[in-house]
């Protein structure tokens, strides 16, 4: 994956400078083609953008919902976890703006920043990324598990990010700072160590680009979910499968729990499929009549 990325940042200082000065990134129809089965809108620089509706009934989701789907549509790298989180109870929602930074060699630092010049820009840091983010994004950052050097933000950057993208989120594989600043802030965070030094000897290779977060493949535009297990990026063309689903899971749970509340039925009578022809003719009626119920809501 690294390798990967490093294809990306060669052929994207290789490109002019397109015309809203993003560069190091895939370009729009470089965006379009690695992102081919979205089945939704798209951002302007052709990133997924998943709609808001199902962005808030994900909200309602497991990671065990999540797993339910991904693994058995050959999405088995979409999963990762042993994150300090700074929320635990809070869930995590919103769309991936991915960024990837690698330690610092000046030769190619150099060109990043005669090119972010050219764009119009100071310099080519954290700030730049951040600066583009939107309402419901989640800012992903690939910081290598860097922790000294490897700080993406303190708190005022922090509070700039849960601003911009309205409480999205941020999770980075790699460091904060100014942690007691952070704590009491509204904003899911998931990150790998705290550090008191500010980010350091590294530099950026790639904005929107695929990025890996421990054994997790990131493209731009993946559905972020986080609980207190994990994060899970959900690739677009599977979120609508994912949050269906889980409506059928929670109905099913639902009823198995009314059933264990009569007290008349062993577990292996209801759970996880009732045995009687006529619970089971009792159950499909309810779940029939339940997921009318439910997506009458849905806007």
């Amino acid at each position: 994956m690294k390798r990967f990325g490093l294809t990306l940042f060669a052929a994207a200082i290789a490109l002019p400078v397109i015309s809203d000065a993003q560069i190091f990134t895939l370009s729009k129809e470089q965006m379009i083609e690695y992102t081919a089965q979205n089945p939704f809108d798209r951002f302007a620089d052709g990133r997924p953008k998943v709609p808001d509706g199902l962005i808030e009934r994900a909200k309602g989701l497991s990671a065990e919902e999540v797993w339910a789907i991904l693994p058995n549509k050959g999405f088995r790298s979409q999963y990762a976890d042993g994150f300090q989180i700074l929320h635990p109870n809070k869930r995590m929602v919103g769309r991936a703006f991915t960024v990837q930074f690698m330690p610092l060699r000046p030769d190619l630092d150099s060109v990043v920043q005669a090119k972010a010049k050219a764009g119009g820009f100071d310099r080519m840091n954290n700030q730049t990324a951040i600066d583009m983010l939107q309402p419901g994004d989640v800012l992903v950052v690939d910081l290598f598990g860097q922790g000294e050097g490897g700080t993406i933000v303190g708190d005022n950057l922090f509070y700039y990010i849960m601003k911009a993208t309205k409480g999205g989120g941020l999770v980075v594989d790699g460091a904060i700072r100014d942690l007691d600043g952070i704590s009491s802030m509204d904003m899911p965070a998931y990150f790998r160590k705290t550090h008191p030094s500010a980010i350091a000897n590294v530099f950026i290779s790639g904005i929107n680009i695929p990025v890996r977060i421990g054994n997790a493949t990131v493209m731009p535009g993946d559905l972020v979910f986080g609980d207190s297990e994990g994060v899970y990026f959900i690739p677009p063309a599977l979120v609508q499968s994912v949050v269906d689903n889980s409506d059928e899971i929670h109905i099913h749970d639902e009823w198995t729990r009314m059933k264990f509340d009569e007290g008349k039925y062993k577990s292996s009578e209801i759970y996880g499929s009732p045995k009687d022809p006529a619970l089971k003719q009792e159950y499909a009626a309810y779940l029939k009549k339940r997921l009318e119920e439910i997506r009458k809501t849905y806007k």
